[in-house]
């Protein structure tokens, strides 16, 4: 028993001075990481934090001011903003988690094999995901999401497909840098399977990057969701998505009922901003060339 308690306490400590070593070499990603895990527990909990249904209606209350029995008012459906930011964390990680895990499920294998094909191969390939970043993000989600349906599992299939070149970029130029290396040329003299190459000698030494870039793109899915409930496209209300709730605030903005619209959007804000200074930390410890830099 005793064994086991020291093996446990071993491993905390162990964990602890990783996270400590990950704190002074980027503050930045330090930063990140608790924004997130304060999004991350209210959207784990969020039953325990909210002071009401989200999605119960109460006519006699519309457009109350925050008050002590709704914190952040009500909003026109006389529904608790409150309860409404709290329980849309979940639509924002909701969308920003199977979004970039389906980007990089698609553009990291078709990145390794344009990198080491080559030749027409890697031109046909890259061209078509070229085609899918030359036009604006938001109006081709806008359009593709509003021919599929507005429902969650759309938007996120959207949104990973559409981000997906971005994965398959940064893995290509890492793929073109090592094909000819020493390591590769072995693999293939050994007679390894094409298939083999690609997932065990190069996927690991072509990652890195890519796994730098998912947090960014995370924020970016955050973002591009909420924009698309905003404009009426994606999740809409009642659902409590804080791009929706903007949406409907903005309407009472003008006359004078603040709380509606300020508070998922201080929410979203915080969120994506969380995101990028994760994204931006990691870059700074995996590239150590960015912190002599900086």
């Amino acid at each position: 028993m005793s064994k086991i308690k020291a093996e446990s306490t071993s491993l905390l400590n162990r964990i602890v001075n990783r996270i400590r070593g990950v704190s002074r070499l980027s503050p930045t990603a330090t930063a990140g990481v608790l924004v997130i895990l304060f999004f991350g527990v209210l959207a784990m909990f969020s039953g325990g934090f909210m002071t009401h249904d989200p999605v119960s209606s109460y006519p006699d209350r519309i457009l109350e001011a925050p008050s002590a029995e709704h914190w952040f008012g009500t909003d026109g459906n006389g529904m608790d903003v409150f309860s409404r930011v709290i329980y849309g964390a979940k639509f924002g990680f909701g969308v920003a988690i199977p979004a970039v895990i389906i980007s990089v499920l698609i553009g990291v294998p078709v990145g390794l094999i344009a990198g080491y094909r080559g030749g027409l191969l890697d031109e046909v390939l890259m061209r078509f995901f070229d085609g899918l970043r030359v036009f604006p993000s938001i109006i081709l989600a806008l359009a593709v999401v509003a021919a599929t349906g507005q429902s969650l599992i759309n938007v996120v299939l959207v949104l990973g497909f559409l981000d997906s070149p971005v994965f398959a970029r940064v893995v290509r130029s890492e793929v073109l840098a090592l094909r000819s290396s020493i390591f590769v040329e072995s693999a293939i003299a050994a007679g390894n399977p094409t298939w083999r190459i690609l997932f065990v000698h190069l996927l690991p030494n072509s990652i890195q990057g890519a796994m730098a870039q998912t947090a960014v793109r995370a924020a970016w899915a955050v973002r591009i969701s909420a924009t698309l409930a905003f404009l009426g496209v994606g999740i809409q209300a009642p659902t409590p998505e804080w791009g929706a709730m903007i949406r409907q605030g903005a309407e009472f903005m003008i006359t004078g009922q603040w709380w509606v619209g300020i508070f998922p959007g201080v929410a979203l804000i915080f969120l994506v901003f969380g995101l990028n200074l994760f994204g931006d930390g990691i870059q700074d410890v995996l590239d150590p060339r960015r912190r002599t830099e900086k």
